[in-house]
């Protein structure tokens, strides 16, 4: 197998996500047999929004993480969802129009958010921390845009440590994904680079190490669908 850069080069994954804008929800759906969008929802229960809230959710690609942090604000309250890449921000925005769940989808950059300090209740981001070149300080600006008591939610793939399930994962991920890539998305470069991010990103632990070194308190993860998904979250 021929080694892949998933070195976080801001630009050339901007260029990714804009070729693959249009085949990422399905791949999503095949890839986790449709489960992303339940992780989802138990990050918003860590997240502890309700009726009124407001919330930022970063790199938020098409948008689910940001629809499912809406039903839970509901109509008095007010949801960001913000990305770098154009073409999946014009596949939320479609789909904010298509749900009647209406998100403010704009175009930023994670480690400069274009926010005043304590604006929202919580920041989320799903499945994208790992497209950042310097996770620390995306944490450190997410935690600033919270008000003081606020929480920080992130979801991520991980590299399972049980035995039997971490070959199977090894074998999904190195084999079948990229295939699914090529296939259905006609992209050979961003599915593969997809296992090769994972396998150089942080573990759990170290995660929530980069968290705490970030200034946020009590940061603590959770493991799900059998050590593939660790979903850490933390106050401000």
């Amino acid at each position: 197998m021929t080694p892949v850069d998933a070195t976080p080069e801001p630009r050339r994954i901007e260029a990714m996500f804009d070729s693959i804008a249009g085949r990422y929800d399905l791949l999503n759906s095949l890839m986790t047999a449709g489960l992303h969008h339940r992780w989802r929802e138990l990050g918003v229960l860590l997240a502890g929004v309700g009726p009124g809230d407001s919330a930022l959710d970063v790199a938020c690609g098409t948008g689910d993480f940001s629809f499912a942090l809406r039903r839970a604000v509901g109509r008095e309250g007010r949801v960001v969802g913000l990305d770098f890449s154009d073409e999946m921000l014009a596949i939320a925005r479609g789909k904010s129009g298509r749900n009647q769940l209406w998100v403010d989808f704009v175009r930023g950059d994670l480690l400069d958010l274009p926010y005043a300090d304590g604006e929202f209740d919580a920041c989320t981001v799903g499945f994208g921390i790992r497209n950042v070149p310097d996770i620390e300080r995306a944490f450190s600006e997410m935690g600033r845009v919270c008000r003081p008591g606020g929480r920080v939610v992130c979801l991520e793939i991980t590299r399972p440590q049980i035995i039997g399930f971490r070959e199977f994962f090894g074998l999904w991920f190195d084999r079948v994904v990229p295939l699914l890539g090529r296939v259905t998305a006609g992209d050979d470069f961003a599915y593969s680079y997809l296992p090769a991010s994972v396998r150089r990103f942080p573990d759990p632990a170290a995660l929530r190490e980069v968290m705490r070194t970030a200034g946020l308190v009590n940061p603590r993860y959770e493991i799900l669908a059998g050590g593939i998904i660790a979903l850490h979250h933390a106050s401000v």
